[in-house]
């Protein structure tokens, strides 16, 4: 409950600001973004092929705030989501919880490119657990600002367009934070210490395309490598998101993401925790609200 109070806030306080903007059309200010609720459900009774009744909500807020004034430019992000999901004798679980800001501040060099200076923050909002074979809640291993995750730095952007750009920086420092101790070592972070500091280079890319008429697909590409220690293993965080809209307010979104850290320990199948592939795939139908 208090996750969606906080998210319907974010959500008011946003719409203020996009309602100050219609006000003032020549504003060097452009904000626009949407609000998405998918809903997915499954029910079954006397189904000979078997199956287990569930029901998943997923909210999402993403806005961008750009700001544009002669060589200047300055691009924001916020991004809010949270999603549960819940099937039958097993209660609620979370299948999605992020938290994102992201600022890049740019200085036109040359047609379409620019020279940059970029900061990012990830973390969530509650906490995570593994679960067990008979579906009991097992050990803690997220929580608030457990992990959170914070890079900056000055690099080179090229910006064909909002639907294709990419930033690289060559020294970027990133800071990974735990609140709660116990999962230090979860993330890379020795035991007794709350941080680990990094300092590598980064790579952001962005492309969306239409492929068809009302359909849409966007991929989100974050690479980081650590120059202090083992700079040939690259983090990778890879989106693919594809949009199909219904009309003006119903739509139907589906996405993986792909994350591989080699400082993220996963349990395996003997319990023990080691470097792996990390894979979240969403598909829903809702509504869509665009500004």
């Amino acid at each position: 409950m208090k996750k969606i109070i906080l998210l319907t806030s974010l959500f008011v306080s946003l719409v203020y600001c996009l309602r100050a903007q219609e006000t003032n059309p020549d504003s060097i200010w452009k904000i626009h973004g949407e609000n998405t609720f998918l809903i997915n459900q499954s029910t079954f009774s006397n189904w000979a092929a078997g199956g287990i009744n569930s029901l998943s909500a997923n909210l999402v807020l993403n806005y961008d705030f750009n700001y544009k004034k002669d060589k200047w430019s300055w691009d924001n992000k916020v991004l809010a989501a949270y999603g549960l999901t819940k099937q039958k004798d097993l209660g609620w679980r979370k299948n999605d919880d992020r938290v994102l800001l992201n600022s890049l501040l740019g200085y036109q060099a040359a047609p379409k490119w620019l020279y940059t200076f970029f900061m990012d923050f990830r973390t969530q909002f509650s906490s995570g657990y593994e679960y067990n074979a008979d579906g009991t809640r097992g050990d803690l291993i997220s929580s608030g600002l457990s992990p959170a995750y914070l890079s900056f730095g000055p690099g080179i952007a090229y910006k064909e367009s909002d639907n294709f750009r990419f930033n690289l920086s060559p020294a970027s420092p990133r800071f990974v934070f735990v609140k709660d101790g116990a999962l230090a070592e979860r993330y890379g972070i020795d035991p007794g210490k709350k941080s680990r500091f990094e300092f590598g280079a980064s790579f952001d890319a962005y492309y969306r395309k239409n492929i068809m008429e009302n359909i849409g697909i966007e991929n989100i590409l974050r690479l980081y490598s650590n120059y202090l220690e083992d700079p040939k293993n690259v983090d990778i965080d890879y989106t693919l998101n594809i949009f199909m809209k219904v009309n003006r307010f119903v739509s139907v979104n589906a996405g993986v993401q792909m994350i591989y850290d080699d400082n993220t320990l996963i349990p395996n199948e003997e319990g023990r925790n080691v470097p792996a592939l990390q894979l979240k795939q969403i598909f829903g139908a809702g509504f869509t609200y665009k500004f």
